[in-house]
């Protein structure tokens, strides 16, 4: 009988759970948050009354939450390349990707599909994610929704999908270890749709088609998955299981494919990324993909083993830095104590300050100082700068520890560096002074910007609980969040306003129609700063840019340098 699960944790890989997911508008949707990149080369229009049939299935991803959930809809959308990507209004198969870290992301998940539901009742609406890993039953029994597949089995993802867009009813797929769907269903629901769930995730990592520097210029690699700290806000545990590592092998392997597709930039991604290769050792890692599936890599039992030849991250970065001629790696959110001085001397080496000109500059011949491949950037999830909070979160830091680690990877990485944070207000029993330690905290350290949350109580959490005994009212919890994104906003302002007048390395995106038609290209730098340069330039282009000035909507305005 499968277990209840609960839900998803926001590591700091989530980056798009702090902005609201999308909805059927096709150019708000598409336009990462922080680098402004434009998530399509082309618009999906909705089709006009009258417009001719379809020649061929097809099909539309809609994505809710972190990087780590992206790169599974993008595994997913690799595998279907047979079939036409379309607007939701005309697909005849919508995958709804969801997150569920808050009530918000539930709603929005449900909106979408009653919306779209109502503007294509033909489609089949295939939930997987977070959301449908919690609650399957939930999103089962919402009209229009032809299967759920929680995160334990999204390995049949593609195959369902692809089954449904032929038109050939319900899936039929029932692999040995596969739950049976009827065992799933509730009796007072006949009609519901089928699941794939339960609480063993054995199929719970995506065979993921070829990396190439497509609709994403920068895409992610999905390296690890599910957690096992069990903070008392979070739910991974329950919708993502315990941490499980891609092989050093595979992963090495697909960074090659990338590379030689072309590929500029790559984002090593993962629920938490920092715990990647413990449930390895060093032999299996290296020389065999058990899969996703098989007990050698995700018995829980493997998380605890202290074995003398575990992988570690720094291993496989250092591994990618030295073997794949990959031009820039980019590191997804890492938690605070996984910065240890191996993984932090990497960025000394591999993304301090390098003379221009150098092999680790990229071979930039203009002068002045440059990264190195890989990017001055941390993400470190802070939650409160109290430690009376940290400690009720059951975070496995106190805020001098994290203090000093970003005192460490300035001193690696030099001043340049982008430091970014998730922030959160409002968490059970969090009073006026509390609050106010977390301000002190967050003003008192160099940050770029900060990704800001409300507390949101999440079923079979110990947060739950501690809502219901000691909740913040909510008008407190609105003023303190007013009060984190004033500061957010000028810590954003003081950080990008020094670069004017420096010259940057920048990667150009995929460009919004409307900032092409005022004629700028999308672009990030190395650092993490989003600009706006001036110009027209194709996508995945390395180019070295002078800043000129910062724009009222904080992107930083550049001109190349010749």
């Amino acid at each position: 009988m499968r277990g209840r699960i609960v839900l998803f944790k926001y590591t700091g890989q989530s980056v798009y759970c702090a902005s609201r997911p999308s909805s059927l508008s096709r150019e708000a949707k598409r336009i990462d948050p922080l680098s402004g990149e434009a998530l399509t080369k082309t618009r999906k229009e909705a089709p006009k009354p009258g417009s001719t049939l379809k020649q061929m299935p097809g099909f539309h991803i809609e994505h809710f939450g972190c990087r780590a959930a992206r790169a599974d809809g993008e595994a997913i959308a690799g595998h279907l390349r047979a079939f036409a990507e379309r607007h939701p209004v005309a697909a005849d198969v919508v995958v709804v990707n969801t997150c569920s870290v808050t009530a918000e992301a539930d709603r929005a998940a449900r909106a979408f599909i009653r919306r779209t539901h109502r503007r294509n009742p033909a489609a089949r609406i295939v939930v997987t994610g977070c959301y449908a890993q919690r609650a399957p039953e939930e999103l089962a029994a919402m009209a229009g929704v032809a299967a759920v597949v929680g995160n334990s089995h999204k390995a049949f993802a593609p195959e369902i999908v692809f089954h449904l867009a032929q038109g050939a009813g319900e899936p039929s797929i029932a692999p040995p270890s596969l739950v049976p769907v009827a065992s799933l269903l509730s009796v007072s629901a006949p009609q519901a749709a089928p699941i794939w769930a339960d609480d063993r995730f054995a199929h719970s990592f995506l065979e993921e088609a070829q990396l190439e520097p497509g609709e994403q210029t920068r895409p992610n690699l999905k390296i690890q998955e599910g957690c096992g700290n069990r903070c008392t806000f979070c739910v991974i545990p329950q919708t993502r299981g315990p941490s499980r590592s891609l092989p050093h092998a595979v992963v090495l392997h697909r960074v090659e494919e990338f590379v030689a597709a072309g590929g500029k930039e790559l984002v090593l991604s993962g629920i938490n990324l920092g715990r990647w290769g413990r449930d390895l050792s060093s032999g299996l890692g290296r020389e065999s993909h058990a899969g996703p599936g098989r007990e050698s890599l995700s018995d829980p039992r493997r998380q605890s083993l202290a074995s003398p030849g575990r992988e570690s991250l720094c291993d496989l970065i250092r591994a990618i830095l030295t073997r794949a001629a990959l031009p820039r790696l980019r590191l997804s959110s890492i938690e605070p104590m996984d910065w240890n001085d191996e993984l932090i001397g990497l960025l000394r080496e591999f993304g301090g300050q390098q003379e221009a000109g150098s092999p680790s500059a990229g071979g930039s011949k203009s002068g002045g100082k440059s990264g190195g491949h890989l990017a001055r950037h941390a993400h470190l999830p802070l939650q409160s700068g109290s430690d009376a909070v940290l400690r009720r979160m059951h975070r496995r830091y106190r805020p001098w520890h994290y203090a000093d680690k970003v005192s460490a990877l300035f001193g690696a990485a030099g001043p340049d560096l982008t430091l970014g944070a998730d922030v959160m207000a409002g968490f059970p029993g969090e009073t006026d002074r509390e609050f106010e330690e977390t301000l002190s905290f967050v003003r008192a350290l160099p940050f770029g910007y900060l990704h800001l949350f409300p507390f949101s109580p999440r079923p079979g959490t110990p947060g739950w609980a501690l809502h219901a005994a000691s909740p913040v009212p909510p008008a407190a919890v609105e003023e303190r969040m007013a009060a984190l994104r004033a500061l957010a906003a000028e810590k954003t302002r003081v950080h990008r306003s020094r670069f004017i007048g420096r010259e940057l390395d920048v990667i150009t995106l995929h460009t919004p129609p409307s900032l092409a038609s005022r004629g700028f290209t999308a672009a990030l730098s190395e650092n993490f700063l989003p600009i706006s340069l001036g110009g027209q330039f194709s996508s995945n282009q390395l180019l070295q840019v002078r800043i000129t000035a910062l724009g009222f909507d904080g992107q930083l305005i550049a001109l190349q340098d010749h």
